[in-house]
């Protein structure tokens, strides 16, 4: 969704910052650590989840120590809502995955529906495991049908965008994490 940059600009002037760029930093080192030492001794598929995990993806490839093959895949279930909806699959990734190991790299574990289809997807095409990372997991004060193996962040149940995460298409760029105003 093409939003006019006025817009985005007011919608970044009222939203809370609520992850600095120096807390997402040191939560993505901490992240290649922990994966790499999960993941050292194989060499596996890491799926980045687009548009996301691109950010993401970026910052963290580089700091894990292990070979690896990197592909994507493309859904979706928000599009340019606010609000999940249907899952929508756009690509499906081009490596094989059968019996090998897979990473896959998401910006966010808002419910979990999304996560959850794609390492449902990942283990039918017959990968020998899936694991899932996520820079920020939303605390929804609930169950979720997935939980990811590593975390970087836990945001509140807020819209949050920024480190990959949009806001009507916008703002994906930004180095740290904001949450929406509130109304009310």
């Amino acid at each position: 969704m093409n939003i006019p940059a006025a817009q985005a600009w007011r919608i970044l002037e009222a939203a809370e910052r609520i992850c600095s760029a120096d807390v997402v930093s040191d939560a993505i080192v901490r992240l290649a650590q922990e994966i790499s030492a999960e993941m050292r001794d194989g060499c596996p598929v890491v799926l980045g989840v687009m548009r996301g995990s691109v950010f993401f993806s970026g910052q963290l490839l580089p700091l894990l120590r292990f070979p690896l093959e990197f592909d994507y895949l493309d859904v979706t279930r928000y599009g340019g809502a606010t609000a999940g909806g249907a899952i929508t699959w756009k690509v499906t990734p081009g490596t094989p995955v059968a019996g090998r190991a897979v990473l896959v790299l998401d910006d966010i574990l808002d419910e979990g529906h999304t996560l959850a289809a794609i390492r449902d997807h990942v283990l039918h095409a017959g990968a020998q495991q899936v694991l899932t990372a996520v820079l920020a997991d939303k605390d929804i004060g609930r169950e979720k049908p997935i939980r990811a193996d590593f975390v970087g962040i836990t945001v509140p149940n807020r819209y949050v965008f920024g480190c990959g995460m949009d806001v009507r298409g916008a703002w994906r760029n930004l180095p740290e994490i904001y949450a929406m105003k509130e109304e009310g």
